[in-house]
């Protein structure tokens, strides 16, 4: 209901009524469709920082495949819900991965008035470990079932969180219900994807290669390079993001593991707390 809306084509009822061929008919009126899109990105929990990010504010320039992975999440959102598989955007941090994630996300809302959900991987754990509350009696199956049913959820920087066996369970909870559902996931992480079972810095690895091999069922996987936004003290426009784009090194993506852990991993000695027991042995 609008309540206190004043609409001068609905009186704020949220319907207004159309004459066609002699014949009147109501139809929603566009204010109430407004109010919905709005009602839904809130509900979605996009970070204010990500809340105006859209596909016309992504700056591209002359780089072949962050304008492929640009077109393939706008024909992600043009054809949803008919969608065979979600995405995964790859790639080093500050390149946009979260702004063309959330774009989707935001034009899916819009466009196609769906439910959809926006998580930081490490804060949707943290919430479902810490959200039982015998006051308000909520436990970690609210936050679950929120996750579990959004028509497009988005999973911003998968492989970051410390892994254990909780992490895992619950992870693999999520990505396997969804996608038994046909419930659509957009992904994004910092980890490259590498067949390198040894490598403790590969997407493999970070989440287990049993959600590695489910995710590769149910996304399109897309990885791209780009210079660091995070690393202009300025906003910068397409001639400047290629000029530091030509000018940084190609080539695997940064390591971030430590390194006495991947010393550890050389020499068999790590044992990794998720599935696939001792890297490297």
């Amino acid at each position: 209901m609008l309540g206190a809306m004043e609409c001068a084509e609905c009186g704020g009822t949220g319907w207004r009524q159309r004459g066609d061929d002699g014949q009147r008919r109501v139809e929603r009126c566009g204010c109430w469709r407004r109010q919905m899109e709005q009602t839904l990105l809130a509900e979605a929990g996009i970070p204010p920082r990500y809340q105006k990010c859209s596909f016309s504010s992504f700056i591209t320039y002359p780089n072949e495949k962050l304008r492929r992975v640009l077109a393939k999440a706008r024909e992600f959102a043009a054809d949803f819900p008919v969608v065979e598989k979600g995405l995964l955007l790859i790639g080093r941090p500050g390149i946009g991965k979260t702004h063309l994630a959330v774009a989707t996300l935001r034009e899916v809302v819009i466009g196609k008035g769906a439910r959809a959900l926006y998580f930081d991987t490490r804060t949707l754990l943290s919430t479902i470990r810490s959200t039982f509350n015998p006051v308000t009696r909520t436990s970690e199956a609210d936050v679950l079932g929120r996750v579990m049913a959004a028509e497009l959820l988005v999973l911003d920087d998968l492989g970051a969180e410390r892994t254990t066996d909780w992490v895992a369970d619950t992870m693999n909870l999520i990505v396997n219900t969804r996608y038994n559902d046909r419930r659509p996931t957009i992904f994004t992480s910092n980890y490259e994807d590498t067949d390198d079972e040894s490598d403790l810095d590969s997407l493999r690895v970070r989440v287990g290669f049993r959600m590695h091999s489910r995710l590769r069922e149910m996304c399109e996987f897309l990885q791209y390079d780009g210079p660091d936004f995070r690393e202009f003290d300025f906003r910068p426009g397409a001639d400047d993001l290629l000029q530091r784009w030509r000018g940084q090194p190609r080539g695997k993506l940064p390591r971030r593991t430590r390194a006495p852990a991947r010393a550890q991993l050389q020499d068999g000695r790590l044992e990794l707390p998720w599935e696939g027991g001792k890297a490297g042995g």
